[in-house]
């Protein structure tokens, strides 16, 4: 799901404030490489945020944008998540939510439960070591995939 103006703004704020408290430099190129990640809900991989970015900025190169998203993760404004496919995916949506991933065509979807967030960590967990977040993940068919399948 695509998140509005508010949420993007909000994102863009927390991102500009970040930086400017860390005392690291507000380039261009960072703000592009956030705005690409903060305005969609896609959650794209580095090679889609550098196509995407390459777009209104010809000259940034892969490497920036890797660079970019890593400083970002550091910072704890961007997480990420692998999907499906093997690729790292990125997500601009700090706040505590899971994902749906459709198997087939790679989609990815966030959704919020209490009931998820609040998941008693077996003993087994336990033993091994702390647990900071939990962060459920179903995979399966979205509708779309399913639908298609089922008309084939």
């Amino acid at each position: 799901m695509k998140p509005s103006k508010e949420e993007i703004q909000l994102r863009m704020d927390r991102f500009e404030k970040a930086l400017r408290t860390s005392g690291i430099k507000l380039t261009h190129q960072r703000i592009e490489v956030f705005r690409e990640v903060a305005r969609t809900g896609d959650h794209p991989d580095a090679k889609t945020i550098f196509e995407r970015v390459k777009t209104r900025m010809p000259t940034i190169s892969l490497d920036t944008v890797y660079r970019t998203l890593m400083m970002l993760i550091d910072m704890g404004l961007i997480t990420t998540f692998d999907s499906t496919r093997g690729k790292v995916r990125f997500d601009a949506n700090v706040d505590l939510h899971h994902h749906f991933v459709c198997t087939k065509c790679g989609m990815v979807s966030d959704f919020y439960s209490e009931e998820f967030n609040n998941l008693e960590v077996p003993r087994q967990v336990s033993e091994v070591g702390d647990v900071a977040t939990t962060r459920v993940q179903f995979r399966g068919l979205c509708s779309r995939c399913r639908d298609r399948e089922d008309k084939q």
